[in-house]
């Protein structure tokens, strides 16, 4: 309920009374907002009270129950009032909550067996997302609102988004995607013993410019293109009849699952990636020279400038760093493509804040667990977090703010592609090669 509404319900005679009240409590030292005996404790018992008891009213009136509403046939009606402490963003509350003869009186303020109300539910999940632990959480509910719960207590609430979790990852998804980009996160899964396990995320640019997080998956231990296949075949399936350009980190078997999935779809190996993988083989006083004599490599206008200029950049170093021109060797035909496209294309291939924000966060949730029972366990604290980003769904995170001229040279390298509903009713089918 919003505040107008709240406020729409309110008598203004009622409000100025007790707003007297406080002042004068306030005079006389004895104001408490909240705590036992607060203010807002005292008027959230009143509401919730009087609520109830309007919620019964309005049931015995409706007769819902009949006649017949007891297992004596006598008319359903009140059989006294028990009292019940519940957790609330104010703090412990009892109320007393009216009963009926027939057992059938189901309140919506509060619930039967209810122990809290929901907005204490959506801060424990708000917290959780945010990446606190089920101790922390419970921890935090103690010192801040005097709510004693456990951490089974914690962990059970937030399995109410399971459901939505499901849903979310086989949501329908948009026929094409300018940008697919698979990433993984590295989780440890308990499981007998403690083993880590890879949780691949799909990231999506679409043709708004915007970032759209596709769903996760949960790593077997294989990365063929038998197991690659399956995942992106239930992309297809939710709806995504084609991908101009799959940017991955060099996954086993990825190529060859995208060319049956979307034969039309470039790979293209992520060079932020590359770079980083690069500096795990030198010393970190030789990263910036490596920074600056790679850099003529990924600026190059053309193939085969950048295959000149990767031969300098090998002549070199490969001397000293033999592991890095090996790296590079065997990721070159992943690297070719990149060359080929527009500037604006590279620029949008090479700019990773909105992935790299991402990525930070699942980690930050990944890290403070530590590791997880299950791996249902692990994609739900993922997904919370991921839910923690716009808990609203209204407010998609723009890729870049120049993403009109992106666009433009997208629409002429993949000519058509990015709005096949043009295609059909031209007469052409998603799927032909050009």
């Amino acid at each position: 309920m919003s505040g107008a509404d709240l406020t729409d319900l309110l008598d203004a005679r009622a409000i100025a009374q007790l707003a007297e009240r406080a002042r004068q409590q306030a005079a006389e030292g004895g104001l408490k907002l909240l705590g036992s005996d607060g203010l807002l404790q005292s008027l959230t018992k009143q509401i919730i009270e009087a609520a109830l008891e309007a919620e019964l009213a309005e049931h015995l009136a409706d007769g819902r129950d009949g006649a017949q509403g007891t297992a004596t046939g006598r008319r359903n009606e009140r059989n006294g009032r028990r009292g019940k402490k519940i957790a609330t963003e104010v703090g412990p509350v009892r109320v007393i909550v009216p009963r009926d003869r027939a057992g059938s009186f189901e309140p919506a303020v509060v619930r039967k067996c209810a122990r809290r109300t929901s907005g204490i539910d959506e801060i424990v999940i708000s917290l959780v997302g945010k990446g606190l632990t089920t101790g922390e959480v419970a921890a935090h509910l103690k010192e801040v609102f005097g709510v004693e719960t456990s951490k089974e207590t914690v962990s059970a609430i937030t399995d109410r988004v399971l459901e939505g979790m499901h849903e979310w990852r086989h949501r329908p998804l948009d026929l094409v995607y300018p940008v697919l980009i698979i990433d993984a996160v590295h989780v440890k899964i308990r499981d007998g013993a403690v083993a880590n396990r890879a949780v691949y995320v799909a990231i999506a640019v679409t043709v708004h410019g915007t970032r759209e997080i596709l769903g996760l998956w949960a790593g077997d231990g294989g990365e063929g293109a038998k197991t690659w296949q399956v995942t992106l075949t239930e992309l297809r399936n939710r709806g995504v009849k084609d991908c101009c350009i799959v940017l991955c980190d060099g996954l086993s078997g990825l190529p060859e699952a995208v060319n049956r999935v979307w034969p039309r779809a470039i790979v293209q190996r992520c060079l932020i990636h590359l770079q980083r993988n690069s500096f795990t083989y030198a010393s970190k006083r030789d990263w910036p020279a490596l920074s600056r004599d790679l850099k003529p490599v990924l600026t190059a206008p053309n193939a085969q400038d950048a295959e000149a200029r990767f031969l300098e950049f090998a002549e070199a170093w490969e001397p000293k760093y033999p592991a890095i021109v090996k790296l590079w060797t065997q990721a070159w035909p992943e690297v070719v493509p990149y060359m080929a496209f527009d500037r604006e294309i590279r620029y949008l291939l090479t700019s990773t804040n909105a992935v790299e924000s991402l990525n930070a966060r699942l980690r930050r949730a990944v890290k403070a667990s530590g590791h997880f029972p299950t791996e249902l366990a692990a994609l739900k604290r993922l997904y919370l977090a991921i839910l923690s980003l716009d808990p609203t769904g209204k407010a998609p995170q723009r890729w870049s703010n120049r993403w009109k001229p992106v666009l433009n040279a997208f629409e002429m390298a993949f000519d058509g592609r990015l709005h096949p509903e043009r295609d059909s009713a031209a007469g052409v089918k998603t799927g032909d090669t050009p």
